[in-house]
């Protein structure tokens, strides 16, 4: 039901842009999250944005650097990465909470019950 694409191959301090889509299922209603799985390691929490696009929240590591955000219109949520570093290759997965309307940003990803099937993303130094 949710759909990451965006991933790809770019150098040290570029740019990329993830998007999430979703059919059948309302985006508009759900906080929506970005996980990420690196080659080796658990699954790591990237940032979460609420329902309304209010309220967000950035794992340390990507803060001031990722930015998420969302367009209710179109049913997608994104994630906006600059200045990226080696370390941030990973396959990354947008989440949608797993109930609608909740007014909390959660960064645990037992909370989410929608998950799409990830985007692979690389960094090269």
């Amino acid at each position: 039901q949710l759909q990451a694409s965006g991933g790809g191959l770019v150098q040290a301090g570029g740019s990329l842009r993830l998007s999430c889509a979703a059919s059948g299922l309302t985006l508009s209603w759900y906080g929506m999250a970005w996980f990420r799985q690196a080659p080796g390691k658990e699954r790591e929490f990237v940032a979460a944005i609420d329902w309304r696009g209010t309220m967000t929240r950035y794992s340390d590591s990507v803060k001031g650097r990722f930015t998420i955000s969302r367009d209710n219109a179109k049913n997608a949520v994104y994630l906006q990465m600059s200045s990226l570093k080696p370390e941030d290759t990973a396959v990354y997965y947008c989440a949608a909470d797993g109930k609608a309307w909740r007014n909390v940003v959660y960064l645990t990803s037992n909370e989410y019950g929608y998950w799409g099937q990830g985007t692979l993303v690389t960094v090269s130094s």
